[in-house]
């Protein structure tokens, strides 16, 4: 894993917004039915850009936050150039320009925790940032989740 910088243009995305923590994301496959919700319906999102799928994660920025226990919001879906219709039951969520910092996850995604602790954990303890409440996602064609070869781009907003 090689952290880098990156300022990222304000965009949008047009896909399913869920509340829960990690525990419950991963008990009950809530990531995996929203995913599989959002392929499903993906002809409605017409203003699509591409195909990669961003999950987007916007967390309380409260003392002691913990993913595992605390409940957060998960937005799963697609970049949209201008979000002129919403299909029902999607929302709109317009990510701000930024500043990043951005890694490759490579391995398998029931790994992807290891990446996580690397950029919050490690990087973050040697550096001047702190983070600024969200991170996201970017699943292309690399994605495989259940394969050693899976590759996921992870952002991190950092202040």
């Amino acid at each position: 894993m090689n952290p880098q910088l990156k300022s990222i243009d304000a965009f949008t995305v047009i896909g399913y917004q869920l509340k829960a923590n990690l525990q419950e994301i991963e008990e009950q496959q809530l990531g995996k039915k929203t995913l599989h919700r959002l392929l499903e319906n993906q002809s409605l999102v017409q203003q699509r850009v591409g195909e990669e799928i961003y999950l987007i994660q916007l967390y309380d920025m409260k003392p002691n936050f913990n993913p595992n226990v605390d409940r957060f919001t998960q937005v799963i879906g697609y970049k949209v150039a201008e979000p002129k219709e919403v299909p029902a039951e999607m929302i709109v969520h317009t990510v701000p320009s930024h500043q990043y910092v951005m890694a490759t996850h490579r391995g398998l995604e029931a790994e992807l925790y290891k990446t996580y602790d690397a950029l919050y954990g490690t990087w973050m303890g040697k550096q001047p940032y702190q983070p600024a409440g969200y991170d996201f996602e970017v699943w292309d064609e690399r994605y495989k989740p259940d394969e050693a070869t899976n590759e996921i781009d992870v952002y991190v907003a950092i202040r």
